[in-house]
């Protein structure tokens, strides 16, 4: 039976990020210096806050507004990616949807000149110069804050699981690095990042970042970079552990499972239950195993002590938020995480592409640039 929504039910709007790599089309390499005229032509093709620059110049981000059901976030993303790739094919580039660039530099890239940036690299030195890696972000509505509080305690056991449904960045400057997902390898160089500690209210949470902000050594919230956190911008709980994903749908998928699986831990909330505990240390052993085998080698099931294949473990979710997903109007779109792992991530299909291509004789070079062609026709392929 769905459960039917009160007024004082939270809303569970949506928004979500995504930061894209731009690709010269005549190279397939990084474009370490873009025109300026770039990020004006997008700016102006936009609505305000729609597209942004990120710390490098070779990538762009982008961002929905608001949105009240994951069809709307589908508009929205479709909407956003046509329009960068129009103008940035004005300019011989384009954008690439993946986590990683399979085989650009990480020491040719220029920092974008804004003094945040400067700031970071100030700080942070070699690790984030490194940070040739995108992300997908997820807004999820939850206005009450010991709610979010409640709920992002909880939500971390399903982490791994999107990750592992994401992922695609198998390479590294020029090499398979035998990970799915070796951007979060990367990410985990910085500080403040990994699983959220556990809080057991909003005042505590609070407490904690201002320690640091208190000490100089962050400005606010938005230093925490967690794969999910309370956002320091808006009332919503971010999940930030997922690589973006080259093809919308897949990309959907991910939104609609992360907002089915915060509204049913609330269902579970109004039942007086809630889901069960598990130590970071073993939250993180599926953590590994996601950024490791992607969907292909399953993950733990805590509960019953063992190792389970993907489809099971996804079926099992399937079933956790069938009700969740009737109420939000996205069980299509949730479902299509079947499809995801019968047909394999991006990652997958990114490998694929590069042995095959070797297989008929190509060079590294030429294999590798088959790679990217193959993640730039995905990205658009339902634009």
């Amino acid at each position: 039976m769905v459960m039917p929504m009160t007024l004082n039910d939270p809303s569970f709007t949506l928004g979500a990020e995504e930061e894209y790599l731009l690709v010269d089309l005549e190279t397939r390499d990084l474009v370490s210096e873009p025109p300026p005229d770039l990020m004006t032509k997008c700016e102006a093709a936009l609505a305000e806050g729609q597209v942004s620059p990120e710390f490098l110049q070779s990538q762009i981000e982008i961002g929905t507004p608001v949105c009240n059901s994951v069809a709307e976030v589908r508009e929205e993303m479709r909407h956003l990616r046509r329009t960068v790739a129009e103008v940035a094919r004005e300019f011989g580039l384009a954008p690439m949807a993946a986590s990683t660039h399979p085989f650009a530099k990480w020491s040719k890239q220029h920092l974008t000149d804004k003094e945040r940036y400067h700031t970071i690299a100030r700080d942070l030195q070699v690790v984030v110069r490194r940070m040739i890696i995108c992300g997908m972000h997820v807004h999820v509505g939850i206005d009450d804050d010991e709610l979010r509080i409640d709920i992002l305690s909880q939500a971390a056991y399903f982490l791994p699981h999107l990750l592992a449904l994401s992922t695609s960045s198998p390479f590294w400057q020029g090499e398979q690095t035998g990970l799915r997902s070796y951007r979060l390898s990367v990410f985990d160089e910085l500080p403040r990042t990994g699983l959220p500690p556990q809080f057991s209210s909003f005042s505590e949470y609070e407490r904690t970042i201002a320690t640091l902000v208190n000490a100089g050594l962050i400005e606010d919230g938005t230093k925490i970079w967690w794969d999910l956190r309370p956002s320091a911008r808006f009332p919503t709980l971010e999940m930030r552990i997922t690589d973006v994903c080259p093809l919308l749908d897949d990309a959907i998928c991910i939104v609609a499972l992360f907002q089915c699986i915060c509204r049913m831990l609330y269902r579970l909330r109004r039942r007086n239950q809630r889901w069960r505990y598990y130590a970071p240390f073993l939250i993180n052993e599926n953590r590994w195993r996601a950024q490791r085998y992607g969907t292909t080698e399953g993950l733990v099931d805590f509960g019953r002590g063992e190792l389970v294949p993907s489809a099971d473990l996804l079926s099992e979710l399937l079933e956790l938020i069938a009700d969740d997903a009737d109420a939000l109007g996205c069980t299509a779109e949730v479902n299509h995480a079947k499809t995801i792992i019968k047909r394999g991530t991006s990652a997958e299909r990114q490998v694929k592409c590069y042995e095959d291509a070797k297989s008929k004789g190509m060079n590294e070079e030429d294999a590798l640039k088959a790679v990217v062609d193959q993640l730039l026709e995905e990205t658009l392929a339902d634009s």
